[in-house]
């Protein structure tokens, strides 16, 4: 099994550290909503990035999720109605 030879100076140990500092995150104001996001990030809270809608929210998705749900609602009652009125056609031409 390969041992080193000689002794790790305590310069050459410690710099392999010298570049693993922490840093503090560099946080701008959106342009669209001003919440803070971080830089070249795009906003969580609307979705814009550079004046552009990137992403998809929450919210939007939750207003495209209730008005496909209300059109099914109504295409049930349409159909429920239709269904209705034929049976009352039927029932008068007995």
């Amino acid at each position: 099994m390969p041992v080193p030879k000689r002794k790790r100076s305590r310069a050459r140990r410690d710099s392999r550290f010298a570049n693993k500092a922490m840093f503090h995150s560099q946080f701008a104001l959106c342009s669209n909503c001003s919440a803070p996001v971080m830089s070249h990030q795009a906003c969580t809270e609307c979705g814009f990035y550079g004046g552009r809608k990137v992403l998809t929210t929450k919210a939007d998705r939750a207003v495209t999720r209730a008005s496909s749900r209300k059109e099914i609602a109504d295409k049930q009652v349409a159909r429920k109605n239709a269904m209705e009125a034929s049976a009352e056609s039927v029932e008068n031409k007995k």
